[in-house]
């Protein structure tokens, strides 16, 4: 009784705590994947007597089936002429469009496809995923992060990224589960069974039917690389893919090579003491407020004392961005003199805090829709960056563990990342995680370089899992160091690392 008292007094503290938080991080603009993070956490509290462990009898026999009907073209999904407001002389091919992952109920997930910039038939195949849940994996991750394009504050024209990844790998983007981003069901009672069983089955039968569409790619070699909440998402579908493959013939095998995950959760318990220990060392609150804080998420009583601390600790903090604590937050209206202002900022891989304003914006310009193929059905609300009709999320494990430690029996590269400026999953999570899971150590803790030579970060190579950080990277580390982020990935994807 006391071990199940203690685990809900965690959560009626991270209810309390992260309420809180999502308040002081969206600035005013869409709730983003921090902010449906401490959402989900906090409405955890009602789910405290259902079976959510990621067991055996559970979590493998997710998904079955790679869907069948009509799979389209790809020539149908190219984006002929380009996106509206990108730049010149782009040499390499884009793809959008939706693949149907349940023909009865009308469920179409969309995608976007950028093929490498040099020598794409040589390149991997790299699925990027962002958590939330419920976030736009094509806004976040590549209007914001890794994709060939950025958007200028003048909402309207596009610039290209330096530090691109599809200049190393083929680069493709998937809106999961239906209702997020332009991804929909024509069966709206859809939206409200969302949860990570629904999202991992119908990832992979999206990918059994895209490699259908796509053949000449089904023999890559395939990564899987995300954020966020993702790290769920993904170690969920690598082991349905996993699963799958032992039971598939060979026309429906994938060739997973490796998952890459950064500032994901991993574990309840861990996680919840790696973000009051790293408040608290990076000096954000006082020793008195930290010592409180342990104290309740420990105690099999959630006294009124403890919501005192947690009101404390916002109070202590103030008006930071929990994305990156030393970054500066999104405080302009974005007019006409702010956009001529702004317009170039980016190009030099600065981080500029209202991308994601004009993302929005941009996302929901006519042309700019039907240059992806999107929106076709007319659907009755805006792009969003994380999705307004998924209001409940049915399921979720409190741990990822028994998953981690079937991949890393399966022998599947796993690279874990933080950036070291996070205040959303700290990298002191993510320590504590993985120290939990007693791996042994075959590489001890020592530094990595970026392509200047400089010190990108530091990893230690455990049995059956890297662990690396990010040195000045915020939660969504390409969005706060592009160049290291893509120096990770090149040293994953070659198995330098």
């Amino acid at each position: 009784m006391g071990k199940k008292n203690a685990s809900l007094n965690l959560l009626m503290l991270l209810m309390t705590v992260m309420v809180m938080f999502q308040a002081c991080i969206s600035h005013g603009y869409p709730v983003n994947q921090a902010g449906r993070l401490r959402a989900l956490w906090r409405d955890k509290k009602k789910q405290t007597d259902q079976n959510l462990d990621s067991s055996d009898d559970v979590w493998s026999s997710i998904g079955g089936g790679g869907g069948g009907g009509e799979v389209g073209k790809m020539e149908n999904d190219e984006i002929r002429g380009g996106l509206p407001g990108q730049p010149t002389e782009v040499m390499f091919k884009q793809y959008a469009g939706y693949v149907n992952v349940d023909e009865f109920k009308g469920r179409s997930l969309f995608y976007y496809f950028a093929e490498a910039v040099h020598n794409p038939s040589s390149k991997p195949l790299v699925l990027w995923l962002n958590g939330g849940p419920g976030c736009s994996s094509f806004g976040v991750g590549a209007m914001g992060e890794i994709g060939p394009f950025g958007v200028n504050s003048d909402c309207k024209t596009l610039y290209p990224r330096k530090h691109a990844w599809n200049k190393v790998a083929n680069i493709l983007f998937l809106e999961s589960p239906a209702g997020v981003g332009f991804s929909y069901s024509n069966t709206t009672s859809d939206y409200d069974m969302s949860g990570d069983k629904r999202t991992a089955h119908d990832a992979y039968v999206f990918l059994i039917n895209w490699f259908k569409r796509y053949p000449h790619y089904k023999a890559r070699d395939f990564y899987i690389t995300g954020e966020s909440y993702a790290r769920f998402y993904i170690p969920e579908l690598a082991d349905t893919i996993i699963k799958r493959n032992k039971e598939a013939d060979s026309t429906s095998t994938i060739k997973l090579k490796g998952i890459m995950i950064g500032n994901g959760i991993m574990n309840d318990e861990t996680d919840a003491r790696g973000t009051y220990d790293y408040i608290w060392s990076h000096a954000l609150i006082s020793d008195e407020t930290h010592s409180g804080l342990m104290h309740c998420m420990s105690s099999s009583n959630y006294t009124p004392q403890c919501e005192d601390y947690a009101q404390k600790m916002n109070s202590e903090i103030g008006n930071i961005d929990y994305y990156n604590i030393y970054a500066p937050l999104c405080l302009d209206i974005i007019t006409s003199n702010s956009s001529k202002k702004n317009s170039k900022r980016n190009r030099g891989g600065r981080h500029d805090p209202c991308e994601e304003a004009y993302v929005q914006r941009y996302l929901n310009l006519p042309q700019v829709q039907k240059a992806l193929h999107a929106n076709t059905t007319q659907l009755p609300y805006t792009w969003e960056t994380c999705s307004l009709v998924i209001r409940d999320w049915k399921d979720r494990p409190s741990s990822m563990f028994p998953i981690y430690k079937r991949l890393i029996a399966s022998g599947l590269h796993i690279l874990l990342f933080s950036g070291d400026v996070d205040a959303v999953v700290p990298v002191t999570g993510t320590r504590y995680s993985i120290d939990a899971l007693n791996l042994k150590v075959i590489k001890p803790w020592n530094p990595w370089s970026d392509d200047n030579g400089q010190v990108g970060g530091y990893k230690v190579v455990y049995e059956g899992l890297t662990f690396t950080t990010v040195r000045g990277a915020g939660h969504q580390v390409p969005q706060f160091q592009p160049r290291r982020a893509l120096a990770l990935l090149k040293m994953f994807i070659t198995g330098k690392y």
